[in-house]
């Protein structure tokens, strides 16, 4: 009997790292040309670390990944010259430190925005919740995909548009929750004053991250109370959680309204963040909608845009492969 010919294994390339390094916990995962490795995706909390570097080494410990052909981070803070600094947290992550990890050249930092804007086109049409209908446009004249933006309110919070064209899809950074908070009410007015005297200025972050939620109850109804049990108080219709829950929703909407008319994004607008989605079953229902069509002359303009939620947790980790897989080798 011949000897059996044995065909040798195909080649598998060594996978990517992608991270997604939020104020809280750090998402991990191994990636191939776009797509996450199933069961590879693992949350790390972020307190009890020294830095991204040390969730990563345990990473590739736990997983057995000893080299990797890329690597790309999302970072919730400013990025620059291949360095990042987290807005809420005391850590700096460098793309030498990164590659010097990952064993590779191919290494990449992100705004956490920019990666949910690379997530999008990928992202599972069952994780994305339609909360405000518009009129979306699938294309402009020139035949690419119209100007979306991702709006993401978690830890912290940030907005970025995602514009798509013949060369790919360009997300610039953004640190647009820093910005001045809109006051147009008078009680507006008093609680931009308040966030001003304990923070120097009133920004979008005071207000509509889950340290601003928790704020805004605090100056509503006098009382402290964390952002999980104001969300189930919401849920309950406790009615001091509710006029919380109010103030909170038509901030966002006039939020959403002027990056609206600043951006164009009639390609939809996304919200992300675990603040976001634990807010969502109860922002139009409190006056987010009244307030983001509540703008003069351009008021029935407004309604060409949709408001989304997406629920998916792992868009950052999705992004992060995504642009991989958009970069020539």
């Amino acid at each position: 009997m011949p000897d059996r010919i044995l065909k040798p294994w195909p080649f598998t390339p060594a996978p990517q790292l992608v991270a997604d390094l939020g104020g809280t916990n750090t998402r991990v995962a191994l990636a191939d040309g776009g797509v996450l490795r199933q069961g590879s995706i693992r949350r790390f909390a972020n307190a009890g670390h020294t830095s991204l570097s040390d969730i990563l080494r345990a990473y590739l410990a736990q997983t057995a990944t000893t080299e990797c052909s890329g690597v790309c981070v999302a970072v919730a803070g400013p990025v620059a010259d291949g360095r990042a600094r987290m807005t809420n947290l005391d850590w700096e992550i460098t793309r030498d430190d990164l590659a010097a990890l990952g064993g590779c050249d191919k290494v990449f930092i992100l705004n956490d925005l920019q990666a949910q804007g690379h997530a999008l086109a990928g992202l599972d049409p069952r994780h994305v919740h339609l909360l405000m209908p518009g009129e979306p446009e699938t294309s402009t004249p020139s035949s690419n995909v119209a100007t979306r933006l991702v709006v993401g309110a978690g830890t912290g919070f940030n907005a970025a548009p995602v514009f798509s064209g013949p060369q790919g899809v360009f997300v610039p950074p953004s640190e647009t929750g820093h910005i001045h908070l809109p006051h147009h009410t008078e009680a507006e007015t008093a609680l931009a004053r308040h966030l001003a005297k304990l923070h120097g200025i009133a920004t979008l972050e005071e207000a509509l991250s889950g340290r601003g939620l928790v704020a805004l109850h605090h100056w509503t109804s006098g009382t402290d109370i964390a952002a999980a049990d104001l969300i189930a108080a919401l849920a309950a219709r406790d009615p001091r959680a509710r006029e919380t829950g109010a103030l909170y929703a038509g901030l966002m909407g006039r939020v959403l309204a002027s990056l609206a008319l600043v951006h164009l994004p009639y390609g939809g607008i996304y919200l992300i963040g675990g603040v976001a989605r634990a807010m969502a079953p109860y922002l139009v229902e409190l006056g987010m909608a009244e307030s983001f069509t509540r703008m003069g002359r351009f008021s029935a303009h407004m309604a060409r845009f949709p408001v989304s939620v997406v629920e998916d947790d792992y868009a950052g980790l999705l992004g992060c492969a995504a642009h991989l897989a958009a970069q020539r080798a």
